[in-house]
């Protein structure tokens, strides 16, 4: 039952992360009044909560002894592709990240900001939904032992 509902909730986390990534992009894009800068930190904060079910049913599914096991993973090109799409998503992260992270602060304060580099990382969530999109390849790949 267990290892059921942690698969389940890893594949949950893909239309969840791939709408949020895409909502924050088309909301980066809009009007950045108090509305629009609501809907990037709603579809920020369901990006995230996205991350953090990836990352935990995906450690839990590989490492837990839920699924095939590590040794199963470890040993599989593919995996490692797997994870080098993610560390790449997590690395264009730091800079939408930190600057969101900077406008939650100054408008908490009541201080203006500075929102020039929407477009950047508007582009940046949309390079993060074609990773997203790769990985499932590969990880559709790695559960049929396909080698790309």
């Amino acid at each position: 039952m267990l290892r059921w509902l942690i698969a389940t909730l890893h594949l949950l986390a893909l239309p969840l992360g791939l709408g949020a990534v895409w909502a924050r992009n088309r909301a980066l894009r809009g009007a950045l009044s108090a509305d629009g800068l609501r809907r990037v930190f709603v579809a920020d904060n369901l990006w995230g909560v996205a991350a953090v079910l990836w990352i935990g049913t995906g450690l839990l599914r590989a490492f837990g002894g839920l699924e095939k096991g590590a040794g199963y993973y470890l040993h599989d090109p593919v995996f490692y592709a797997k994870m080098g799409l993610l560390a790449v998503i997590l690395l264009l992260e730091i800079r939408p990240m930190t600057t969101l992270i900077r406008w939650r602060i100054a408008l908490g304060r009541g201080a203006s900001i500075d929102t020039s580099p929407a477009l950047a990382l508007a582009r940046i969530s949309e390079i993060q939904a074609g990773l997203v999109v790769l990985i499932v390849f590969a990880a559709t790949a790695l559960a049929r032992g396909l080698f790309l």
